[in-house]
């Protein structure tokens, strides 16, 4: 038999867990409780070209319509059981705005910079989503809703 078999654990580092895991959790909640989060970005992502404002509504089918928010106009409408990527991005930005309780009339803004690097923007949040991050093939899903270049957004 060893020593850890008859020695008790120390009560030094049990109590000094406890409070480690105590704090982190009383943190957490404030954080949720306030609704703590980074402040709102003044604008579009940073020096953005081409921007444009957009809407998502689901339809009764499963396909989601995606429309210019200041025309109304149909942008682009996604058929069901496609385009998983975009569906995943929204569906999250839907529950932060769910949990904020923001309904889905502010728009999302879609920007490009120079460097054809893309933002996706949430105007009621202002969550701001680097869609470079998520690879080439993600970031075309969204880049397929901004008018082409050399046309006016």
């Amino acid at each position: 038999m060893s020593h850890i078999d008859t020695e008790p654990f120390p009560k030094g580092a049990l109590i000094a867990a406890a409070g480690v895991l105590s704090l982190a959790l009383a943190t957490t909640t404030a954080a949720r409780l306030t609704h703590l989060s980074a402040p709102p970005p003044a604008s579009a992502a940073p020096h953005a070209v081409q921007a444009v404002s957009l809407r998502f509504a689901d339809r009764a089918d499963g396909a989601i319509v995606v429309s210019d928010a200041r025309s109304g106009a149909p942008v682009a409408t996604l058929a069901p059981d496609s385009n998983g990527f975009v569906r995943g991005v929204m569906r999250g930005l839907a529950r932060d705005r769910i949990s904020r309780r923001i309904g889905a009339e502010p728009p999302f803004l879609l920007s490009r910079d120079a460097g054809d690097r893309m933002w996706l923007q949430d105007t009621a949040t202002g969550r701001l989503i680097d869609l470079q991050a998520f690879g080439e093939d993600n970031r075309a899903s969204f880049a397929a809703f901004l008018p082409r270049r050399g046309r006016p957004a």
